[in-house]
């Protein structure tokens, strides 16, 4: 489904964020990339729908290369929830952002209008439709976010810091609701538990590089490993 081939970026000031980075995910699979801050993970997820382009390397997801040209297919395949819901939701009304995505799309207006009604229903934000998400909970702003970019039925879904706001309470209700999500999934987290209950597979990455790989409670398991690379046990491992 994803492909990642030597993919190296650098910012405007220089810095260097990806070196020869090379990785896949297959169809219907749940991935996490974890590492310390300023390894590389943000970098490399904002790839996968374009919003960054690759400088060398090649992306390509479901056969569809990421390339400027591509930049309308490629972001019907692959959605993402950006690591602050504040950079995603910007309408006057939370009902108009999550209706933005299939307009820009295309997509049936009459199918998406139900569709959205049923993910705000689902999430407990119907009631709030009509409000700026500005006046929203941090909880609330990331469901919003999340029903934003399901309404679009990607065949990717991306996430960055998906737990990085939620209580308790909403951390298990996110977790519930990606574990049965259909589309291939890739997660960025500092929360290790959250990569532990909802992925099958594990990337390390370390200063724009992947050092690691495997199943992904083999090597949450690894505590050298993981302290290397600036990391910690999950919770559930520490007792």
């Amino acid at each position: 489904m994803i492909t990642v081939e030597q993919v190296s970026f650098s910012y405007p000031d220089g810095t260097r964020a990806l070196h020869d980075v090379s990785l896949t995910v297959t169809a219907g699979d749940s991935v996490g990339i974890v590492g310390a801050n300023g390894a590389g993970k943000s970098t490399l997820v904002n790839h996968l729908n374009g919003w960054y382009l690759p400088q060398s390397g090649k992306i390509t997801i479901d056969g569809v290369e990421v390339r400027k040209k591509n930049l309308e297919r490629i972001r019907k395949l692959a959605g993402l929830v950006f690591q602050s819901p504040d950079d995603q939701l910007f309408m006057a009304r939370l009902y108009d952002d999550i209706m933005f995505g299939p307009k820009n799309l295309g997509l049936d207006p009459e199918r998406s209008a139900e569709e959205s009604e049923k993910l705000l229903r689902d999430f407990g934000l119907w009631e709030l439709r009509d409000k700026p998400p500005s006046k929203l909970s941090q909880g609330q702003k990331r469901f919003a976010a999340f029903a934003a970019v399901l309404v679009m039925h990607p065949s990717v879904l991306v996430m960055d810091e998906p737990t990085s706001d939620l209580d308790p309470r909403n951390r298990k209700r996110l977790i519930s609701l990606v574990r049965d999500l259909q589309a291939t999934r890739v997660t960025v987290s500092h929360d290790l538990d959250f990569i532990w209950e909802t992925c099958s597979h594990v990337y390390v990455m370390a200063e724009g590089r992947i050092v690691a790989q495997g199943p992904a409670k083999e090597l949450l398991s690894d505590r050298n490993l993981l302290e290397a690379n600036g990391l910690e046990l999950p919770l559930r491992m520490q007792k």
